[in-house]
């Protein structure tokens, strides 16, 4: 793993070290040529630090996309994916206190729990944080089966974002098995301004999504997503896969502005926060 962006000391150094013949590890400090530590992935995706008011919500994404844009190949992201991605991934799952994503991947994913990891143990504890983050899932239907792990063996419940709308019977259906369920829109779907201001009254203020496309569409048009960790897998699919972001476009293009790049095995991990 080697940091391209922002260009500090350190990373004119490793530049440097990598047009000497002895290669990349010869670089001062020699995290060009190594993998870097869940620690150093922790410090390097941590959240903003609290403001004299005290945390405020922050959702970050995080997506993995082809380099001609396919967000998913056979309608799962893990075939572009990469040791080092999932390395980030559960970095970015560890730091988080809730983790948001859409009912149809909770489908195609096949969704769990998320887990306790030791390694990030004493970091969750001095964060204020449980054992893991919860699962929230945004779901208009409920259409879901309720006997699978994210339901029954969770290690904080689950939580079910849906509308006033929702079915009664869904939303009982849902309760009966475990789960939380927070209404956070007048209709059959959700607000995501609703549904960030609910899930930061519950305690839940550094929010992550991992999509789908049809989710993250949602988040963007409303202006609720603060920061985009994009992972650029150095492969090429064509087809008709989905694009990290579906629904109708915005009227007028959201800025952000690139705040890290990193890379390994040319895959580039990005983030990029709105300006």
């Amino acid at each position: 793993m080697r940091r391209l962006f922002p260009v500090t000391d350190e990373t004119a150094a490793q530049a440097l070290g990598e047009g000497r013949e002895t290669g990349e590890a010869s670089a001062p400090g020699g995290l060009a040529g190594r993998e870097w530590t869940l620690a150093e992935l922790a410090a390097a995706y941590a959240y903003p630090e609290p403001g004299p008011a005290g945390r405020e919500p922050w959702l970050r994404a995080n997506m993995v996309s082809t380099l001609d844009g396919a967000a998913q190949h056979d309608g799962r992201s893990q075939p572009i994916s990469s040791a080092a991605d999932m390395r980030i991934f559960g970095t970015l799952r560890a730091l988080a206190d809730v983790v948001v994503v859409g009912a149809e991947t909770v489908r195609q994913e096949g969704y769990r729990p998320a887990r306790a990891r030791k390694e990030f143990e004493a970091l969750r504890e001095a964060a204020g944080q449980g054992p893991a983050p919860a699962i929230a899932v945004v779901t208009a239907s409920l259409e879901l089966d309720f006997t699978l792990p994210l339901f029954t063996s969770p290690l904080v419940p689950t939580l079910i974002l849906t509308g006033a709308a929702a079915a009664p019977d869904r939303i009982a259906a849902a309760e009966k098995a475990g789960a939380r369920v927070v209404v956070a829109g007048d209709g059959m779907g959700i607000d995501p301004v609703r549904a960030v201001r609910a899930l930061a009254e519950l305690g839940h203020t550094r929010l992550l999504t991992e999509g789908g496309p049809r989710l993250l569409g949602q988040l963007v048009a409303s202006g609720v997503l603060d920061e985009l960790c994009l992972t650029v897998s150095p492969m090429l699919t064509a087809g008709d896969a989905q694009r990290i972001a579906g629904g109708p476009s915005v009227a007028v293009p959201h800025r952000f502005t690139l705040s890290s790049l990193l890379e390994e095995e040319g895959f580039l991990f990005s983030r990029y926060r709105r300006t």
